[in-house]
């Protein structure tokens, strides 16, 4: 009995091996820019997590005899109306961003999850009422709504975090009503509700697994989305609040404000802000269609690594027949 438990664990743990190594090599082969995009975001993540290592300087640490420096060996990157190294302040802004995108997408794919779920699922007036609260927030332009927000709430980056995060999970939440109220209808569903399983024990048991794809998918693809609204808060001076180096920060006081004089105030952050959200974009939008169904190249076989997989998995199998 020891000897079965241990193969059917060895079994099941190569199995899930086996599903990482096949989604790494269908991104690698059929989603090229999605893969470029993954080294972009890996790349932009280990760089936040180890800004203290990697900068040079300290990220508020001024030199008022190296003002406006051009980028040199010294500064790489140049130096801003302070004499703050820019690429020090580019780094940290990077753990900034990274802090802001991470966190904010959690809090965004967890509301939308909760919302979703349950609203799909029980359906009937409580989704209506639900539903109608959504079209309540998703009416008015983001912008509005985040510049509210923040004038309640204040500058600082929990604010920014707990913002973006609520506000995008509340509209994001009709993408998983729509994946829930797909699976509710099946007959295993009916089923298991058949046999007295309670509706907590359907929802996390069955119904969560089934819809893990569009929580992956919104936690991806709204990184990006989350990043440029900070960077446009923080632009507007409604975001996070200097001296925290923040990339729309950076874009709107010194680089505004000395940008003809020192044009690297403008061109680094901004260069920094477009590569990183171009990088999680590609990724996102790579990792939906792998495993949307619905999409072509999505799980079960319908991308091209998948239908030649299967194709070797049939001949395989005459061949087993064949020898029999």
């Amino acid at each position: 009995m020891a000897e079965l438990d241990a193969r059917s664990m060895e079994k099941a743990l190569s199995g899930r091996r086996s599903a990482v190594a096949d989604f790494i090599k269908r991104l690698t082969k059929e989603k090229t820019m999605g893969t470029v995009g993954g080294v972009i975001v890996l790349l932009f993540l280990l760089v936040g997590i180890f800004a203290n290592f990697l900068a040079p300087y300290g990220y508020n640490e001024t030199n008022m005899l190296a003002v406006l420096v051009a980028p040199s060996g010294k500064f790489i990157l140049g130096t801003d109306q302070l004499g703050r190294d820019m690429l020090s302040r580019i780094i940290y802004g990077a753990r900034i961003s990274m802090y802001v995108g991470v966190g904010a997408s959690a809090l965004d794919a967890g509301l939308a999850t909760i919302i979703g779920i349950v609203s799909g699922y029980f359906g009937g007036k409580f989704d209506l009422v639900i539903q109608r609260f959504v079209d309540a927030v998703i009416v008015f332009p983001n912008l509005f709504f985040y510049l509210s927000v923040m004038a309640l709430l204040g500058p600082g980056l929990v604010q920014v975090i707990f913002c973006l995060g609520i506000l995008n999970g509340i509209g994001s939440s009709r993408l998983i009503r729509s994946a829930v109220m797909a699976t509710r209808n099946n007959v295993y569903i009916d089923a298991i509700r058949s046999i007295g399983s309670s509706n907590p024990r359907i929802l996390f048991r069955h119904i969560l697994p089934n819809v893990l794809a569009p929580i992956i998918i919104i936690f991806t693809i709204s990184m990006g989305g989350v990043i440029i609204a900070e960077a446009s808060l923080s632009f507007l001076g409604m975001g996070i609040p200097p001296p925290t180096p923040s990339w729309g920060g950076m874009l709107s006081g010194a680089g505004r404000q000395y940008m003809m004089k020192a044009p690297w105030l403008v061109i680094w952050p901004g260069l920094a802000l477009s590569l990183v959200v171009y990088g999680i974009n590609m990724f996102g939008d790579a990792l939906r269609d792998l495993l949307d169904p619905r999409l072509r190249g999505g799980v079960g076989g319908l991308g091209e690594y998948g239908a030649i997989k299967a194709m070797k998995a049939r001949e395989k199998k005459q061949k087993a027949k064949i020898t029999e």
